[in-house]
């Protein structure tokens, strides 16, 4: 098991912020505009290096989408901030008739996603949104796993024509991917070779499938690790070619069971490589009030989850192996 190290931690929503300082610097088209969650979506930095380019739209997330939109027409790149349930759920007739059918370049930045919102509860605690929006026609969907690689997906999307769900989280997570890193929309991330099971993750889960190779090592199960940042897009041949060696998958994410990474993948099994495969994600309920801690235990969203996942997938490996012989 390749041994990953971390020296700090951080929330990727501060990742979000430097990138987007960084792409603001690197392109003047790059704007942004936010729903009165500045700090929170940690636009401070750009707004002090770039004023003209910030547009405050107030607590009307609607009319935010519709404004964002507009702006690509003048060749502006446009990036929305506010949480992750304001930016799906409140606004998605915005987004499906304006941005997505429109094909406008605009990319949604969405802070907060998730359980590990924490003690604000189920209301703000959305689970649904990367299913709403890898549904959208040419929704491009990006979940990145720490504050480096969130930056560096940040300035991808910039780079990048079409819309574009940027999403990201709250709470401090240990950064252990390279600062220098570069980062390729659609192309899933080794981190870990094994030939007994694949151990497929995405944002804040990536850590944690990390953690729970590091423990089935003492087992002598041997995982292969994959992160998946762009859930859509999905690096189809990165996966399938993982699933043919092992035999079995583990999915694992802050996330509704039903519509989210382990269902993508599910479909691309039941069409070309059908196979044994476990969910590790919230088992389609909402959450509830409680620290970030708390909950991923309470809802089975940790490297513990995962490694009971890998032993009942293992068990449907070994009998499937039967059944044929």
């Amino acid at each position: 098991m390749k041994k990953y190290t971390y020296t700090e931690s951080k929330d990727t929503r501060s990742g979000f912020g430097a990138g987007l300082l960084e792409a603001g610097r690197k392109d003047p088209n790059v704007v942004a505009l936010c729903a009165d969650l500045i700090g929170s979506l940690k636009m401070n930095d750009f707004i002090k290096e770039f004023p003209e380019r910030f547009f405050q739209i107030g607590i009307a997330e609607a009319n935010m989408m519709g404004i964002a939109a507009g702006l690509t027409i003048g060749n502006k790149i446009p990036f929305t901030g506010t949480f992750a349930n304001f930016s799906t759920g409140r606004v998605y007739d915005q987004i499906r008739q304006s941005i997505a059918y429109s094909d406008k370049n605009v990319k949604i930045a969405a802070s907060h996603a998730g359980l590990t919102l924490g003690e604000d509860g189920a209301t703000h605690q959305i689970l649904e949104d990367i299913g709403l929006m890898k549904m959208l026609p040419g929704m491009t969907v990006i979940n990145p796993c720490d504050y480096n690689q969130t930056k560096a997906a940040t300035i991808a999307a910039a780079k990048y024509y079409g819309p574009v769900y940027l999403r990201f989280g709250r709470p401090v997570v240990p950064v252990f991917t390279p600062e220098d890193q570069e980062f390729e929309i659609g192309k899933a991330v080794m981190l870990n070779e094994g030939k007994d099971v694949t151990i497929i993750a995405t944002g804040h889960l990536v850590w944690e499938a990390i953690q729970a190779g590091e423990e089935l090592e003492k087992i002598g199960i041997d995982a292969e690790i994959i992160n998946i940042h762009t859930i859509k897009p999905l690096d189809e041949e990165a996966i399938l070619t993982s699933i043919k060696k092992t035999g079995c998958v583990v999915t694992a994410e802050e996330h509704n069971r039903l519509g989210g990474l382990g269902d993508s993948i599910a479909q691309l099994l039941a069409k070309k490589q059908p196979t044994p495969q476990e969910y590790v994600a919230v088992d389609d309920s909402f959450g509830e009030s409680g620290t970030p801690a708390q909950l991923m235990e309470k809802y089975g969203l940790n490297a513990a989850s995962i490694v009971l996942a890998t032993k009942k997938v293992l068990s449907r490996k070994v009998y499937q192996d039967a059944t044929v012989a």
